[in-house]
């Protein structure tokens, strides 16, 4: 083979091994739509059961009779928690969410209602929840109507559900899954026969109607006084449990007292402080020995008037107050709910603190790669005044509009209705992918292996040699690409204002943020003293260009580490592999010439081909979601998970809170880790204090959090607060100080 042909199909091999990633990719989407669970559940497709580390979900059937019109149907999840665990019955209690159903049934069959069996009280420090332990079965009636025909030759009937349940222990998982159960039309199906009569018996019984009307709730003060009459006469003189079915109406961990009068049951339970909801009648469960009996009491004299459900919490509210200003250590921005304009002192406050933050943005490790790069520009045109110039201008003008055209993306996701902020592009495993194969390229190049003259057609080469300002523009592009992970002090306020201001206002400060990143270069290509102090090209420019592979390379590194952190070990060593291959076809194809090329680079670039198709599903693969328990020590004060409202939670129970925002492509937070937040007396007075310690991991995209960082103002990671009992909360600074810290401890 001539080496003139070798060059005509070379480029098209490597147009097969970059497109190899993306259709990877694609088929990964595939897989993950039809397999049988998502979201921390293991499952195969058409699956009945779903397995997770905390619960095993199977969907199970009773007919026996077979299907048909006015035949009995009933299907069901079994839900076996491991121990500890627990899921929610259909009023939760003080937290949690009830388990869901969404079925896809044939035509001419409709689903009922959930038959909830009766649950227990679940006390969690002051709360308490209603749920389900051990094994629980949610069975649910199907109707057969007329219409249904599954046809002369169908021999089963297939269902589909797609569930949705919170499983907690001191933390909480959200989880679902997706089934799919075939059930013969013909013959007998009972092998659950018992797990469906003992979810029966576990089923309130309805009280007739008479009875339910003898029956009332009175508000009496901050209490009701409940009355239930036709209760079997078996109850009598029993300690009954008492269930709302209605959410927000009673102190769910409270004591309430009980007592007969005759033949009925009377109870004075206290009401919510914050109770939302006036349910006339009330619907209520009493159990006793796993059975239960449900009434629908009326209410006498009616509902007091409601207190207000609060959007935020009181506390939340008091530190977004407090925290009005911006600017200025631990303050943070306010989060109004509607788009406004800000009044011109707050907005030109926010424009200067994008512009100091993009300043310092320049000294995060983040930008030091790309630092490295302009560095070498410099030193090649140390001697050409213009040459500076013309390269600074192009630089900005690159820097600027990737920050404005990354901030219109990020508002118009947010209009759309998605739950981003500053980095969220690093949050796909896909984008660190790619962006770890262009370090690897850049760090490449610059080592010597290949120029990337030789890489582009012959007029993209003379073009780039005549105007050497596209390489500046395309570094400015590289530089805010990878800024992302960093957060600079003044940062945070500034890109949390943007969510609630209008277009230009908010894009002005994106702008005001890549203006001050380029800052430092654009001046020093206008003064000349820089220029003067630079060497006159020689030798050593070589020697400086491969060093600055090397810092190229170390952000390899932190990029398949971040990826590990998404992907898990597997994805990680597949990227690993595709980088490897991806530099030896680049070596082969650029660097050897005559025989050794023509034979070294189609294996090469198939290599890469073979390995981009069957690894890249492992590369851009999430991991489930991680256990809620992230503690790093056995003891007490270890990092736990945040939840949304357990801050709050442990507040109410008295116990201060510190939360981490944190992500693992955040350099800042990382760093902020490993530093003050491991300092042996930082580590002491949280335990001394008693604090509890939650990390908000912002890695994979997370709704809760980001909402979470809305409300305090924020737009990305690092943010640290703490919660004290009976105060606001402090936001403390991006850049955390071991004496901020003790400083904010000693105040508690």
């Amino acid at each position: 083979m001539s080496s003139n042909r070798l060059q005509r199909w070379l480029p098209t091999l490597l147009f097969v091994a970059a497109s190899a990633m993306s259709v990877g990719a694609g088929a990964q989407i595939q897989l993950k739509s039809s397999s049988g669970a998502a979201m921390g559940s293991v499952g195969s497709a058409g699956s009945s059961t779903v397995t997770t580390p905390h619960v095993q979900a199977e969907l199970i059937a009773q007919a026996p009779d077979g299907i048909g019109p006015g035949k009995p149907l009933l299907l069901g999840l079994q839900i076996t928690h491991q121990p500890e665990w627990h899921t929610y019955w259909k009023n939760p209690g003080d937290s949690g969410l009830p388990t869901q159903f969404e079925w896809k049934l044939p035509e001419g069959m409709d689903a009922g209602e959930i038959a909830w069996p009766v649950p227990h009280k679940i006390p969690l420090g002051s709360l308490a929840n209603y749920g389900y332990e051990n094994t629980v079965l949610l069975p649910v009636p199907m109707t057969v109507a007329s219409t249904f025909s599954p046809g002369p030759l169908a021999k089963d009937v297939t269902f589909q559900l797609q569930a949705t349940w919170l499983v907690c222990r001191k933390e909480c998982i959200p989880e679902e899954g997706t089934f799919t159960l075939q059930v013969p039309v013909q013959g007998t199906t009972a092998l659950n026969s018992a797990a469906f009569e003992a979810a029966a018996k576990a089923h309130p019984k309805h009280l007739s109607a008479d009875a339910s009307a003898k029956g009332s709730v009175k508000v009496d003060g901050d209490a009701i006084n409940v009355r239930v009459a036709g209760l079997p006469t078996e109850l009598k003189g029993k300690t009954l449990a008492f269930f709302p079915e209605t959410e927000a109406v009673i102190e769910t961990a409270a004591d309430y007292s009980q007592q007969w009068d005759g033949d009925v049951w009377t109870a004075r339970v206290k009401l919510a402080k914050q109770r939302s909801e006036s349910p006339s009648p009330m619907p209520i469960v009493l159990a006793s020995d796993g059975q239960g009996w449900r009434a629908e009491l009326p209410v006498d004299g009616g509902w007091p008037q409601t207190a207000d459900r609060a959007v935020v919490s009181p506390a939340l509210e008091a530190a977004l107050k407090a925290n009005a200003q911006l600017g200025g250590g631990a303050a943070a921005a306010p989060a109004p709910s509607s788009i406004s304009a800000a009044p011109l002192g707050i907005w030109l406050t926010a424009l200067f603190g994008a512009l100091i933050g993009g300043l310092i943005l320049n000294l995060m490790p983040c930008v030091f790669p790309v630092l490295a790069i302009k560095v070498v520009g410099f030193a090649q045109h140390s001697q050409d005044r213009r040459a500076h110039r013309t390269s600074g201008l192009a630089y900005t003008a690159g820097v600027i509009m990737s920050f404005l055209a990354l901030g219109a993306l990020m508002l118009g996701l947010r209009a759309a209705g998605e739950a981003v902020g500053w980095g969220f592009q690093l949050q796909s495993p896909g984008v660190v992918a790619a962006l770890a194969a262009l370090f690897t390229i850049i760090g490449l190049n610059l080592a010597g292996v290949f120029e990337f003259g030789r890489m582009l057609p012959s007029s993209l080469a003379s073009m780039q040699a005549k105007h050497p300002v596209a390489d500046s523009f395309l570094t400015g592009i590289l530089a805010v690409a990878v800024a992302s992970p960093c957060t600079a002090p003044f940062m945070g306020a500034s890109l949390g204002l943007t969510s609630t201001l209008p277009a230009f206002q908010a894009l002005a400060i994106f702008a005001a943020l890549g203006f001050g990143l380029a800052l430092p270069y654009l001046l020093a290509s206008f003064i000349p003293a820089v220029a003067r102090a630079m060497p006159r090209p020689g030798a050593w420019m070589d020697t400086l260009r491969r060093f600055m592979a090397f810092p190229m390379f170390a952000t390899v590194v932190w990029l398949v580490w971040v990826l590990g952190q998404q992907s898990g070990i597997n994805g990680a060593a597949a990227l690993l592999a595709i980088l490897v291959a991806l530099a030896m076809a680049i070596w082969a194809l650029f660097s050897l010439t005559g025989k050794s090329r023509m034979i070294l680079a189609p294996i090469s670039v198939l290599v890469l081909a073979v390995l981009a198709w069957s690894w890249a599903p492992r590369v851009t693969q999430m991991l489930p979601e991680p256990s809620a328990v992230v503690a790093e020590t056995s003891d007490a004060n270890a990092w736990r998970a945040w939840q949304s409202g357990l801050p709050e939670q442990l507040v109410a129970q008295g116990q201060p809170v510190f939360v981490d925002f944190t992500a693992a492509w955040c350099v800042t937070c990382q760093y902020n880790k490993t530093t003050t937040l491991a300092d042996a007396d930082v580590v002491r007075d949280f335990a001394d204090k008693k604090v509890a310690l939650l990390r908000a991991d912002w890695t994979r995209r997370d709704p809760q959090i980001t909402a979470a960082l809305r409300q305090l103002g924020r737009s990305g990671v690092p943010v640290y607060v703490l919660y004290a009992p009976g105060k606001p909360p402090v936001v403390l600074t991006e850049l955390l100080s071991k004496s901020e810290v003790q400083s904010a401890l000693s105040a508690l």
